[in-house]
């Protein structure tokens, strides 16, 4: 089953998601789920509250993006695997090493990027789609999906990051966005859309 994305503005963006246990309901179908919706909307990761579920749950891809940008000349990632894994109940143990820049994007805030600075690496605790508890590093590409995904789980967003002026600056289209006023390639829920 494919989920419509939460827009912008929908307060399930901003909770902190709640832990779950290994009986949570159709786990195991919904996982399977936000892998196919995070590859239905070109994606390569996916938060639980993305699809309206406050719970401590991502996916991430990082094996896609890095398959296809490997060849670029000058790829500073030439060398990173990727992963395709599923986080459960996700802990944030620490983030080290130099901040750097990536222009982000995410999926309910579609249209808008941003360079955002954040750690190289980030450690979490967590466990997989099979309850195998890992306690695990991500540095790179991959550690910027991660990162960004736990930030989902917390109720942040990348553009938490941005300084106030950009933040003035992207006001109205953040608006737009929860209103539906714009048009994606996939399905999605809007908080404030008009129903004529």
């Amino acid at each position: 089953m494919i989920y419509p994305i939460i827009a912008y503005g929908d307060p399930v963006l901003r909770k902190v998601a709640a832990e779950i246990t290994p009986d949570y309901e159709g786990l195991d179908q919904l996982i399977e789920d936000m892998h196919e919706t995070m590859r239905n909307s070109n994606g390569i990761g996916l938060a639980a509250p993305q699809i309206g579920k406050s719970i401590r749950l991502f996916v991430v891809d990082s094996k896609s993006i890095l398959d296809n940008i490997r060849d670029e000349k000058d790829n500073e990632f030439r060398d990173e695997e990727g992963i395709e894994m599923t986080f459960i109940n996700a802990r944030l143990l620490g983030k080290s090493g130099k901040k750097w820049e990536y222009n982000e994007g995410c999926l309910s805030i579609p249209k808008i990027r941003e360079d955002i600075s954040r750690e190289e690496e980030i450690s979490l605790e967590f466990y997989d789609a099979q309850w195998k508890k890992h306690t695990r590093k991500f540095k790179g590409l991959t550690g910027r999906v991660v990162m960004h995904e736990f930030d989902h789980i917390e109720g942040k967003l990348f553009i938490d990051y941005v300084s106030p002026l950009k933040k003035r600056l992207i006001k109205s289209r953040l608006e737009n966005i929860s209103k539906g006023m714009i048009s994606v390639d996939y399905k999605m829920k809007f908080p404030q859309k008009k129903l004529f």
